[in-house]
C-alpha cells in the first residue's frame, strides 16, 4: 500500500504518539515562548528598570574614571576589567534566570518537555535539495511564511502607532537634559514593548493548537500501518505475556463467579480447591467448574464460605479431581463412586437442615491410578 498523506485518516495510536514523543517530535509553538518572554521582560523592566538602568549607569562610569595608582600599575587592569565584567553579569542575572524559567514553563504548557538526543543527531535526508525545497514550498512552509509576514506587520503597526502617539516627546526629547530624556524614552520603549507583547499573545494563541492539529496530522496513520503495529506489538514477548496475563486474570475472574452456583468445593484442605456442581434432574456426571492451587484455592475457598458452599476437606480426592478433570468438564469416570458419595452427604446436610437426618461423613476410597502427590505424580 502506498504510504501516501491522502491514505493517512487513522488517527495516531498510543504507541505512535510514545515513539514520535522519544524522537522529539512534539507540538512546538515557538510563538509562546517568544510572547512569554517579551511579557515577562517588558514587566520586570517597567517594575525594576530605574534601578537597574542607574546602576548600569554608575557602573559604566566608573570605568571611565582612573586614579593615579591604576595609572602606575597597568598590571591591576585585567582584574578590574574582570570585576566589572561580574559585576555586571550579577546585575542582569536575575532578569537572565527568570526569562530562562519562562522559556522552559511556556514551552512545557504548548508541547511538553522532552529530552530527546534524536532532535540533535545528523540526519542527511537534510541535506537532500529536493526535499529541503518540498519543506520551503509545502503546506508548513507556507504557513511559517504567513506568520512571519503577520508578525512583521504587526511589528511595524505598533510601531508606527507609538512614534504617532509620542511624536511629540520625540521632537522635544532633544531639547531635554539627560536624565529627562532618558527617563521619556524608557516610557516609550516599554509602552511599544508591551502592545507588542500583546499582539504577540494573539499570534501564539492562534499558533498554538494550530501546531497540535499539524502535529497530528503529521503523525496519521494508514490502516495497514495500524495493522503492521498491531502485528510487530504482539509479536513482542512482554506484549504477549501482557497478554496472557490479563487473559489468566479473566478466566480466573469468571471462574470465580462460578464458585457461588456449586454444590460442594472440595479441598486439600490449603494448597488444592475444587468446586464441583452437579444437577439431580439431569443424566451427566458432576462438572468441575472452578479449580486452582495455593492462593487461587484460598480465593475459592473464600468465596464459597460467602456463599454458603459447603467445603469438604478430602486431600487425595481434591489432588485426584484437580489433575484428571479439565475445567467446565464433568468428572472422570473412576471418580465417580467416590464424588456421589460426598454429594449425597452434602445433600443430607441440606435436608437435615429441614428436619432429615443427615448422613455420617463417608470414608473416601481413591482408585491407585488415580493417587497423586502435590506435584502431581502419581503414587507408586
Amino acid at each position: 500500500m502506498a504510504d501516501d498523506s491522502a491514505e493517512r485518516t487513522e488517527e495516531p495510536t498510543a504507541q505512535r504518539l510514545s515513539k514520535a514523543r522519544e524522537e522529539g517530535q512534539l507540538a512546538r509553538s515557538v510563538e509562546l515562548p517568544a510572547a512569554a518572554m517579551l511579557i515577562t521582560a517588558t514587566l520586570f523592566f517597567s517594575l525594576s528598570g530605574n534601578y537597574m538602568f542607574h546602576r548600569l549607569g554608575a557602573l559604566f562610569a566608573s570605568q571611565l574614571q582612573f586614579d593615579r595608582k591604576i595609572m602606575d600599575k597597568a598590571e591591576l587592569l585585567p582584574g578590574i576589567f574582570l570585576q566589572s565584567v561580574v559585576d555586571g553579569y550579577i546585575l542582569i542575572l536575575p532578569i537572565m534566570a527568570l526569562l530562562a524559567v519562562v522559556a522552559v514553563l511556556s514551552t512545557v504548557m504548548s508541547g511538553g518537555l522532552v529530552f530527546s538526543l534524536g532532535m540533535i543527531a545528523p540526519k542527511f535526508s537534510k541535506l537532500d535539495p529536493m526535499a529541503g525545497l518540498s519543506r520551503m514550498f509545502g503546506l508548513k512552509g507556507w504557513i511559517d511564511l504567513g506568520k512571519a509576514v503577520l508578525k512583521l506587520l504587526l511589528i511595524s503597526v505598533i510601531l508606527w502607532m507609538s512614534v504617532t502617539n509620542n511624536i511629540e516627546d520625540l521632537v522635544s526629547i532633544n531639547r531635554m537634559d539627560l536624565g529627562t530624556a532618558i527617563h521619556h524614552a524608557g516610557n516609550m520603549i516599554l509602552d511599544a514593548c508591551f502592545w507588542m507583547s500583546m499582539g504577540m499573545v494573539l499570534i501564539a494563541l492562534a499558533d498554538v493548537p494550530l501546531q497540535h492539529y499539524q502535529t497530528n496530522q503529521r503523525l496519521k496513520m494508514t490502516r495497514q500501518e495500524i495493522k503492521d503495529e498491531m502485528k510487530n506489538s504482539e509479536g513482542r514477548p512482554e506484549v504477549k505475556a501482557t497478554i496472557r496475563r490479563r487473559q489468566r486474570e479473566m478466566a480466573n475472574n469468571r471462574m470465580m463467579d462460578k464458585v457461588k452456583d456449586a454444590d460442594v468445593v472440595i479441598t486439600n484442605p490449603q494448597h488444592f480447591a475444587v468446586a464441583l456442581s452437579y444437577d439431580p434432574n439431569s443424566e451427566g456426571a458432576p462438572t468441575l467448574i472452578a479449580k486452582g492451587t495455593d492462593e487461587l484455592a484460598q480465593r475459592i475457598r473464600e468465596r464459597a464460605k460467602e456463599a454458603d458452599v459447603y467445603i469438604f476437606e478430602a486431600p487425595d480426592l481434591a489432588r485426584a479431581l484437580y489433575f484428571t478433570t479439565k475445567l467446565d468438564h464433568q468428572i472422570h469416570e473412576g471418580l465417580y463412586h467416590t464424588v456421589a458419595q460426598v454429594i449425597a452427604y452434602v445433600f443430607s446436610l441440606n435436608q437435615s437442615y429441614g428436619g432429615g437426618e443427615a448422613m455420617i461423613k463417608p470414608t473416601l476410597r481413591i482408585p491407585d491410578n488415580m493417587r497423586y502427590d502435590e506435584n502431581g505424580f502419581l503414587f507408586q
